[in-house]
């Protein structure tokens, strides 16, 4: 008991309580994030759009997401964390009830679009706000925990969204539309600005790792070779996972699999990570990140590739199981290492970019997915992607020492450690990993289905 009390306190002891807020807001996002994971089948079995025709609108929201993450990264560093949470929220609730009613394919994908650009604006705001709060010792544990709360909400909301399809589609539109509003009121209330104010004209800019001063912005991300590398690796692993969004389901409903299944198959995702995330931190700390993200490529890349030899729902259920595996070996050290690759003073930007791979990745990877199951089958797509999953597993060890001595200069000069200050008064997020960046934030890091997010969505 005693030892079990010790872990509870070590994972979530300490952490200040504007965190908890966003995780509060994080958790109730999720419970209610049912349209994305069941796009696909709405758009197939419902509206009778093709493969092809659905991957497009996926697309389209992925586009829609690499112009929000852009312009939000730029709007977190310049107006502030919370404004730019807060017109995120509202605009991303109104395209969901939009996107709900909307019937000819034009109307679905300028839905799409939108909701997309509005859902994943919050992203860099959530990522930076996440790491402006919470102090570098802390954040492995802490963006392990909002992962935890993400994928607790995911698997409860698979589960309804399955039984919620069968009784109506519209539902799963207002029921995420009502828990956006309600994280962005938790928000509103409870979370104060964290962004430091920029420093008087004239004044230094900081320690000598900080970036220039923002105009130069962009060149600096374009000069920074190091972090442009890992969010390219990012971009294909996010190719990869978000898969499960996209194909996964259409191959479930090919096998003669209901809508209620794949909610229950990838439900599984979530509840293992639920049990299993919060002792994943002790797992990996003090391990060499770039070995452990190597093993994630591989393990993520074996679970995608057994898909080509599943044809029952148990089967589904236990690619999905590895894969799983994978993603939480990946989403702690991704989270840590774009937070101590991120000068402070660009923070937001920096955050918009590593979210930029998830956008881009869900703008290319249904589109690509349709292309290659319909031209070339089933079995190409899914063992592709354990081909992928192989190299990327051998640019991680390659270009991982690059990463860490990165890292320790901006740790040695000051640049990304950050105050856990918050200044007053009211405006909203959105909830996501990892990401997580991190789903993702949204998410993945997640990933965009989640956090993905981001962080990732997820």
């Amino acid at each position: 008991m005693r030892t079990m009390q010790g872990w509870f306190r070590d994972t979530t002891g300490g952490l200040p309580v504007t965190f908890w807020y966003l995780w509060a807001g994080t958790l109730i996002n999720r419970l209610g994030s049912f349209v994305l994971v069941f796009l696909a089948i709405y758009l197939t079995q419902e509206r009778g759009f093709s493969p092809s025709q659905a991957g497009l609108v996926l697309g389209l929201w992925g586009v829609g997401g690499a112009v929000g993450t852009t312009v939000g990264g730029t709007l977190c560093d310049r107006w502030g964390r919370r404004p730019t949470l807060l017109t995120a929220h509202l605009g991303a609730a109104t395209m969901m009830l939009a996107l709900g009613f909307a019937r000819e394919l034009w109307a679905v994908a300028l839905g799409a679009l939108l909701l997309g650009m509005f859902a994943e604006a919050a992203r860099p705001a959530f990522g930076a706000m996440m790491i402006d709060v919470v102090p570098e010792k802390d954040r492995l544990r802490a963006f392990s925990l909002n992962y935890w709360a993400i994928n607790l909400g995911f698997a409860s909301a698979a589960i309804l969204a399955g039984l919620a399809a069968e009784a109506s589609y519209l539902l799963l539109f207002v029921v995420d539309a009502t828990t956006t509003v309600i994280t962005a009121l938790i928000i509103f209330m409870k979370v104060g600005e964290t962004r430091q104010a920029p420093a008087p004209a004239g004044a230094p800019t900081g320690a000598p790792g900080d970036a220039p001063a923002p105009a130069g912005a962009l060149r600096t991300i374009l000069r920074d070779r190091v972090y442009l590398g890992f969010v390219t690796l990012n971009l294909f692993a996010a190719l990869v996972f978000l898969q499960h969004i996209s194909m996964l389901p259409i191959a479930m409903g090919d096998s003669g699999l209901s809508p209620t299944t794949y909610g229950s198959v990838i439900a599984l995702n979530g509840v293992l990570i639920v049990l299993g995330q919060l002792f994943v931190p002790r797992l990996v700390k003090g391990r060499n990140r770039s070995h452990v993200l190597a093993l994630a490529s591989v393990v993520m890349g074996v679970g995608f590739g057994l898909t080509a030899f599943a044809d029952v729902a148990w089967f589904y259920a236990l690619t999905v199981l590895i894969w799983t595996i994978g993603e939480m070996l990946n989403s702690p050290s991704n989270a840590t290492l774009v937070a101590e690759l991120s000068p402070a003073a660009l923070r937001g930007r920096y955050q918009g970019v590593f979210s930029l791979s998830w956008q881009g990745a869900a703008a290319i990877a249904p589109v690509l997915g349709g292309l290659v199951r319909e031209q070339a089958g089933n079995a190409p797509l899914w063992l592709g992607c354990a081909v992928v999953g192989g190299l990327m597993a051998v640019a991680h060890l390659l270009s991982g020492p690059a990463r860490e001595r990165r890292a320790a200069s901006l740790r040695t000069a000051g640049g990304p450690v950050v105050p856990a200050v918050t200044i007053q008064p009211p405006v909203p997020q959105v909830a996501e990993a990892a990401t997580v960046a991190a789903e993702p934030v949204d998410a993945p890091a997640g990933d965009p289905g989640r956090a993905a997010e981001p962080s990732g969505a997820r």
